[in-house]
């Protein structure tokens, strides 16, 4: 089975039109367009009875300590962790490609809804929480469930460029059965032994200014 995006290249950086976050000069960070990146796939194979799609970053600093916080950088060997951006499933087995900005074309605050995508191009197809949901519990500005894909926003003082790994899995069955809350953890352990083929592609986003050419000054 075969990923690619007309929006980013395997490997490259994701433009800033797809990011959750991008530089602004005065507060390191501003809001974004936050659409969702053009999809496609193609060699799927026989035995496809549905596709789920996972984005996740596994950069993630796994202690918040110095997270944004003006002098001071997030270590490069500070252990890492993942964070959700995108958990879709359900979707139909002849769906081949996802439009740029179909499912998400700007910020929702407090988020979007879900599972259930009641506006969008397939119906039936289910979302699942992104990592937004947690980060953003204590601002009452922002805090809610989030659902579907939120982009990319990397702590501006990281020293690590962030990976944004989409994975594509044709499964075997036409329904998930997803117990408890609808989380990318959850999601993966209702995949297992039903995995007929996977195919992933990674972008690359920084906000830190100092990881030219992956940093702001690239993106802007």
């Amino acid at each position: 089975m075969k990923l690619w995006s007309d929006s980013f290249a395997d490997g490259s950086d994701i433009p800033v039109e797809f990011a959750f976050g991008k530089p602004q000069a005065s507060t390191h960070v501003a809001l974004s367009d936050n659409r969702n990146p053009h999809l496609a796939w193609d060699a799927v194979p026989e035995g496809t009875a549905s596709f789920a799609l996972i984005v996740h970053d596994y950069d993630v600093p796994s202690r918040p300590d110095d997270v944004n916080q003006d002098g001071r950088t997030i270590p490069a060997d500070l252990p890492r962790v993942d964070f959700f951006h995108w958990v879709l499933f359900d979707l139909p087995a002849d769906l081949r490609s996802i439009a740029a900005g179909a499912y998400s074309h700007a910020i929702t605050p407090h988020g979007k809804h879900g599972p259930m995508i009641v506006h969008g191009p397939v119906e039936g197809a289910l979302h699942g929480l992104n990592g937004y949901t947690d980060w953003f519990a204590g601002d009452p500005d922002m805090a809610g469930d989030y659902y579907g894909y939120d982009g990319p926003c990397p702590p501006w003082n990281d020293s690590l460029v962030h990976h944004y790994v989409f994975t594509l899995y044709a499964l075997s069955v036409d329904r998930l059965v997803v117990t408890g809350r609808v989380t990318g953890e959850a999601v993966r352990e209702a995949m297992e032994g039903n995995i007929v083929a996977q195919a992933t592609i990674t972008g690359m986003y920084s906000l830190n200014v100092d990881l030219f050419p992956h940093g702001a000054r690239a993106a802007s």
